[in-house]
Formats: C-alpha cells, sequence, structure tokens
C-alpha cells in the first residue's frame, strides 16, 4: 500500500533529545564532607565543571530531624553531558551515595542529593515521589519540570518550591545554563530536538 506524503505533510517527525547538563543539590549539615560527596560522584559522572557556593538551605525544616540544623546547599554541575533519559539511573545512583555515607556517620542522613538536568528549555529534576505534576520515568522514578526557560531566564512555575523561586538559585541555574549552550555549540549540537 503507498501512503501519500501529503496526507501527513503536519505529522511530527522523530528526533533525537541533544545530550543534557546533569546537575546536582548537595544539602548537608556538614560542609567538610563536600570534597568527598563530590569525589565520589566524579567517579560516576566525571569532572565537576561547576560548584556554586555553600548556600544556606533555611526554606523548609523537612530534613531536620535526619539531618540536623545549620543546613548547607551546593550546586554541582558536570562536564559531560548525559541522555535526558539517564536521569532515572543518577537519582538511582545518587540514593546509593547517601546510604553509602549514612553508613559511616552518626546522623541517620549526613548527605541529600537531589539530581537532575539543565537543557536549552528547562530544569527538570529527579524525584522518588509521584504528583499530579510528575511523569514518570521508569524504575519508581518521576521527573518534575521545576523551572522553565523564558524570556532570557529561568521563571518558576506554580509547583516550583520555595528555594528554587529565589534570585540566587536562579542565578546560578543561568550560569549552568550557559555553560552548557557553550558546550553545546561548541560540539556543534542543536539546543533544540526541532
Amino acid at each position: 500500500m503507498r501512503v501519500s506524503s501529503r496526507r501527513y505533510a503536519n505529522m511530527g517527525q522523530i528526533r533525537s533529545h541533544p545530550p543534557v547538563k546533569l546537575i546536582i543539590g548537595i544539602i548537608t549539615a556538614i560542609p567538610d564532607s563536600l570534597s568527598v560527596v563530590h569525589q565520589r560522584l566524579s567517579e560516576q559522572f566525571g569532572w565537576v565543571d561547576f560548584a556554586s557556593d555553600l548556600l544556606p538551605f533555611d526554606y523548609t525544616n523537612y530534613y531536620e530531624a535526619e539531618m540536623g540544623k545549620d543546613l548547607k546547599r551546593q550546586f554541582v554541575s558536570f562536564k559531560r553531558l548525559i541522555p535526558a533519559e539517564e536521569l532515572a539511573s543518577a537519582k538511582h545512583f545518587s540514593n546509593a551515595v547517601e546510604c553509602e555515607f549514612a553508613k559511616g556517620d552518626t546522623a541517620p542522613r549526613p548527605v541529600n542529593l537531589d539530581p537532575g538536568y539543565i537543557s536549552a528549555a528547562k530544569l527538570v529534576l529527579a524525584s522518588t515521589k509521584d504528583h499530579a505534576h510528575r511523569i514518570y520515568l521508569q524504575d519508581g522514578i518521576y521527573a518534575e519540570i521545576t523551572l522553565k526557560f523564558y524570556r532570557k531566564t529561568f521563571q518558576p512555575w506554580e509547583w516550583t518550591y520555595p528555594d528554587y523561586r529565589t534570585p540566587t538559585y536562579i542565578d546560578i541555574f543561568n550560569h549552568i545554563r550557559r555553560i552548557y549552550m557553550e558546550q553545546l555549540k561548541g560540539s556543534g549540537l542543536s539546543p533544540h530536538p526541532f
């Protein structure tokens, strides 16, 4: 049977998504442990090409019972770009690293690792929890579009966490996105799969 190409002229074409920039948010009450955390993450994901300053994590007391008070957060990104579909395995690995650190420490959870990625259009976080605005990936992991890139900056959605809405965090993510866009340009890749 012959199919007329005119009939399907408006049908979308399936294309590969460009690789994305892996980021991990690290929360800890023990900042001295960060170099060891970076080393462990680098063994899996390659070189850290950006690390933010240590930021106070005081937007919620959700983690205090497990992690203690005076929590700090740092964001890191990795030089090696990854396929977007590897986000689920990155979350499984980060959970395993959290368990490794918990075995050798007196606190039940000395470090919290939140992987996600930055693409040209958005910042996506991985989660083990389902919600109306999250999409199931695989192996118990969900994806949430936390920020959209619109009018030359990242912008929040109604569900975006309060800390991810702050100018400080937005500046960090815009900076990481600039690194990412330069990487794509240097590799001759288009940032958009369309």
